[in-house]
């Protein structure tokens, strides 16, 4: 199917907008409760690694409706997308089967963030194991080689010019590397990347030759071509995992496969009526 060219087509309906309202309250309640009360709803809402203590399974639904509240952009990209490509899902599937995809998308797309969590945090576990195995500077080279973790490039320059078993250094060693263990454990994810990510490709699935004008592209591109570059582009950062990089590459991937899974698992059983 080439391109969509609706009827009766309502610019903002009902799962839509009701997901843009309470994403834009939640967030407007993460930067006053933050502000002005100092309470950091991510404790308790945002997701966490299933190791962690703060993790909880309702955090699983509670996150996708979670945005940074240091971040406006975060909150007003992920809307933008969900009404740019969402709205055209909605009017041809209709609300109910939109937000079950939607929901699929955002669940199966944490789903497989907490398995790349779980990947993260057992080789982060290993390397901090084996420093406090075997307490060196060249075990604890090892580690920073690894990770690049700004925080500890002072203890990496004074330890180097230092004794290799100085005693003091490896106290230090063995707090910094076990406070950094502790908070890579607890960080917090938010977002509906992943939810918005599925509708992303299902646009481009179902209606590959429609024409976007895409900032900063100068020019039209079809959606087939916009949304392959933004999947090969979110898998190369995932794999190149640079130091720094807090976004959740695979949770976005996450979102395409399983958009990907219920788009197969519709059109198989309705054939005639799916678009």
């Amino acid at each position: 199917m080439s391109e969509f060219r609706p009827g009766r087509f309502q610019m903002l309906p009902l799962v839509i907008k009701n997901l843009l309202i309470i994403n834009g309250l939640v967030y407007l309640a993460q930067v006053t409760l933050g502000n002005m009360y100092g309470y950091n709803m991510s404790t308790l809402f945002a997701l966490h690694y299933w190791g962690s203590d703060l993790f909880m399974p309702h955090q699983f639904i509670t996150h996708l409706f979670m945005h940074d509240p240091g971040s406006f952009f975060h909150l007003f990209s992920n809307m933008f997308a969900l009404w740019m490509f969402g709205s055209t899902l909605e009017n041809v599937w209709g609300p109910k089967r939109f937000l079950i995809f939607y929901m699929i998308c955002g669940l199966g797309a944490a789903f497989c963030h907490m398995l790349v969590l779980t990947y993260d945090n057992v080789q982060l576990s290993n390397y901090v194991g084996a420093f406090f195995a075997n307490p060196s500077f060249d075990t604890f080279a090892a580690f920073q080689q690894k990770y690049q973790i700004p925080a500890l490039d002072g203890l990496y320059d004074a330890w180097s010019a230092g004794p290799a078993e100085s005693p003091k250094m490896i106290q230090l060693g063995k707090t910094y590397l076990a406070g950094y263990l502790e908070s890579y454990r607890d960080t917090a994810t938010v977002g509906a990347s992943g939810a918005v990510f599925g509708v992303l490709f299902a646009f481009g699935y179902l209606f590959p030759n429609s024409t976007l004008f895409i900032i900063p592209f100068p020019f039209p591109i079809k959606a087939k071509y916009f949304v392959g570059f933004y999947i090969l582009m979110e898998l190369f950062l995932g794999f190149r995992n640079s130091a720094g990089d807090n976004v959740a590459h695979f949770a976005h991937l996450g979102g395409v496969l399983f958009a990907y899974i219920l788009l197969k698992i519709w059109n198989k059983r309705n054939r005639r009526t799916f678009y």
